[in-house]
């Protein structure tokens, strides 16, 4: 009786054998490089987290306690105490980016410092902090873009601000108020005696927000801005 003979390693088995026999040579190469980049990972991960835990953290609470007062002044409207300060224990909104810059509540008080500028007659320096502004918030970050309209169209560049009012209305959708947002785009529209856009805006508004108390009236502004369409 034949001896059974046993099967060949088949191709793709010797590529196989090939490759972890090159791993464990190249572990065995470099195990000394390998170990000091694990260690160095490990390093850098303890210390992201040590930081995080006793700098970022407590910098983030100490910024929240500190923007408090201020937040009251703007409740107050108490503009120029909420942006400046009040020499005595609060720095201002200016204060406060400058010392919690890296915190999340600097960047809130940026947004806060841009409302104080534009109540201040100051839209360019309100521009500069509101657009250096950025969230995801789905209140806050349109608030801002309809705030950067309002400051636009001061300035008189108000095509840009009719641009940042459609945005605001668009990202709020909101009864309340995206309506508002529409308004003064229309608005604006007409003051660039743009009345086609402007009836269109209108429209817009009366269709998607039907409800809301821009909608009760805005009838009589379709109807002014129809009578000036060429």
């Amino acid at each position: 009786m034949a001896k059974k003979v046993k099967n060949a390693p088949t191709q793709t088995e010797a590529n196989v054998g090939e490759i972890f026999s090159r791993s464990e040579k190249f572990i065995e190469t470099y195990k000394n490089l390998i170990l000091i980049v694990v260690a160095a990972i490990i390093l850098i991960v303890v210390a992201i987290l040590g930081v995080r835990q006793y700098y970022f953290i407590p910098k983030e609470k100490e910024a929240q306690a500190a923007i408090f007062p201020g937040e009251n002044y703007l409740a107050n409207q108490q503009w120029g105490l909420a942006l400046n300060g009040d020499s005595v224990s609060y720095s201002g909104f200016l204060g406060i980016i400058d010392d919690y810059g890296i915190t999340k509540t600097a960047k809130l008080a940026k947004v806060y410092a841009g409302i104080c500028y534009y109540h201040l007659n100051q839209p360019e320096e309100a521009l500069t902090y509101l657009k250096g502004f950025s969230a995801n918030d789905r209140v806050v970050s349109p608030l801002v873009l309809g705030l950067i309209g309002d400051c636009y169209v001061d300035l008189g560049e108000t095509e840009k601000g009719v641009d940042f009012f459609k945005k605001a209305a668009s990202k709020l959708n909101s009864q309340t108020l995206s309506p508002i947002y529409l308004k003064k785009a229309g608005t604006a529209y007409e003051s660039l005696f743009d009345y086609k856009k402007a009836v269109e805006v209108y429209n817009t508004l009366k269709d998607q927000y039907p409800d809301s108390q821009e909608a009760a009236g805005i009838d009589k502004y379709i109807e002014r801005a129809t009578l000036q369409i060429k």
